[in-house]
């Protein structure tokens, strides 16, 4: 009896041994694709959560909008957010969308509200101070709303009128600067988000509205008898996934990610799905300051 008490344990000893992971390698979080990160790091604590919190904005129609039909929000930045999900857990789902616009994006992540943050932000040396971006996702430019029946052609003609925009943007701080280069004494008007701005554009409290012009597009795809696109690109925006500083594990999932979203032609795939165009560019160059 006691023979074969002693060759059980041996037997399951065995096979314990057969089923541990060999030396230095982690058990991966749940059907991820990613390793149990350290203690401390914000990708473990994204891991024990269960979920991926990212930050985006709910009233672009194009990357990041809050569908009224089916409450739900959609759009190229969501699809970057659930691809950041699917490769730590396994699950597209596995991800919360908290509506993060311009003026909350940096203070979310640096406060932890969010783990992430994909809206429609540039990359830039100022924000970099800050936090951590990225490799590039995509390029846009900015550009001018105005309405169908608008003289307004472009950027000259803008002079003494009044320009709307979000607080915190790029697009404020580069409206301001060629107003000035130009002297073109542009009034500026601040709203909390682009949806605001376009409703006082509506009003008649604006006579513009200038963003990334794939934002802009956004709103004429809901409304093409309302307002037109003008002005071609006057800046080059670099849209990059923004992380809180020195959280070197979670950063490199996500440019792991949106490396394989471009190299796998799903980037394509989600740019078909998304962006209102004809033609499919090739994905950005992973270093903002290559992008054009």
């Amino acid at each position: 009896m006691f023979k074969r008490i002693v060759l059980l344990g041996l037997a399951l000893a065995i096979i314990l041994a057969a089923c541990k992971a060999p030396a230095g390698v982690t058990p991966t979080s749940k059907k991820g694709r990613v390793p149990l990160a350290p203690e401390g790091t914000l990708l473990r604590k994204i891991q024990d959560r269960g979920k991926l919190i990212c930050g985006t904005k709910y009233d672009i129609p194009t990357f990041g909008y809050l569908n009224p039909k089916t409450n739900q929000v959609e759009g190229f930045d969501v699809e970057i957010c659930r691809a950041v999900a699917e490769y730590i857990f396994g699950d597209p789902n596995a991800v919360e969308i908290k509506e993060a616009i311009s003026k909350n994006r940096i203070p979310f992540l640096k406060e932890g509200v969010v783990d992430i943050v994909a809206s429609t932000m540039t990359i830039n040396e100022e924000r970099l101070k800050e936090i951590d971006f990225s490799i590039v996702y995509y390029v846009a430019g900015q550009s001018l709303l105005v309405p169908k029946n608008s003289p307004i052609s472009g950027v000259d003609d803008l002079k003494g009128k009044r320009v709307g925009t979000v607080k915190g943007s790029t697009s404020e701080k580069n409206i301001r600067a060629i107003s000035e280069k130009k002297g073109l004494n542009i009034e500026v008007v601040l709203f909390d988000t682009y949806s605001e701005a376009v409703a006082a554009m509506d009003a008649g409290r604006v006579d513009a509205v200038t963003t990334d012009d794939i934002i802009l597009y956004g709103f004429v795809r809901q409304e093409p008898d309302k307002w037109k696109v003008v002005g071609g690109r006057f800046t080059v925006e670099p849209y990059g996934v923004g992380v809180k500083k020195g959280e070197k594990e979670l950063l490199e999932v996500v440019n792991t990610v949106i490396k394989e979203l471009k190299t796998s032609g799903r980037w394509k795939e989600i740019y078909k799905k998304w962006i209102p165009s004809d033609v499919v560019p090739e994905p950005p160059p992973d270093d903002w300051r290559e992008a054009k």
